[in-house]
């Protein structure tokens, strides 16, 4: 079962001051904004790089959804427009605090991109001619690749091991690395099967 969503409404008392229950509210948007900033400024690279991040605040210890929402978020932020990391922060935001989250989450995810970009574009003639700024990406890539192969394993762990299973994931591999086959009809596809599938079995 999912956890609820908490209220983010914040309750006057008599018209003086806050109530507890408001104030718990308070905290736990700071809380959103505070996770989803940390996240953006601290993931280089973006994209599937924030996966494990977002699973680790948002499944593993703050328990606002379970695995398997997440997955399926994760699935719908690659079909509709917009980045990976925006579209499922945006999620997360609006299935705990409703639109109020949704936009906080947004922009906490967007803004130290915003701040670093205009802090790069003053600056972008010496960051460009640093070799050490380089070297340091240069460094960095292969944590980034290590980072998400560990998500993938997290999120796979859960998964029915079956046949079926392993032979699909096979596929959209080889699919996606020699084919270069963008990951929307992917999904669309694999959704389709799964519903023919689904039907299959239960005799529709």
């Amino acid at each position: 079962m999912t956890k609820k969503r908490k209220s983010y409404r914040i309750f006057r008392n008599n018209g003086v001051g806050y109530s507890k229950k408001g104030i718990e509210a308070m905290k736990d948007l700071i809380k959103l904004f505070s996770i989803f900033f940390r996240i953006g400024a601290f993931t280089l690279g973006g994209g599937y790089a924030m996966i494990p991040l977002i699973q680790e605040e948002i499944v593993e210890k703050n328990k606002w959804i379970e695995e398997d929402e997440f997955m399926d978020v994760i699935a719908l932020s690659q079909t509709i427009p917009g980045a990976l990391a925006i579209n499922s922060s945006t999620y997360v935001g609006y299935r705990m605090f409703g639109l109020k989250g949704a936009l906080l989450a947004c922009t906490a995810t967007i803004l130290p991109s915003i701040l670093m970009i205009l802090l790069i574009a003053v600056f972008f003639i010496q960051f460009h001619q640093m070799h050490a700024v380089e070297a340091a990406f240069k460094g960095i890539r292969p944590a980034v690749v290590a980072l998400i192969v560990g998500a993938v394993l997290k999120l796979g762990k859960n998964m029915p091991r079956t046949k079926r299973n392993l032979f699909w994931i096979l596929g959209v591999v080889v699919l996606i690395a020699f084919f270069r086959i963008h990951p929307i009809p992917i999904i669309i596809g694999s959704g389709l099967l799964g519903f023919v599938l689904f039907r299959r079995e239960q005799g529709l």
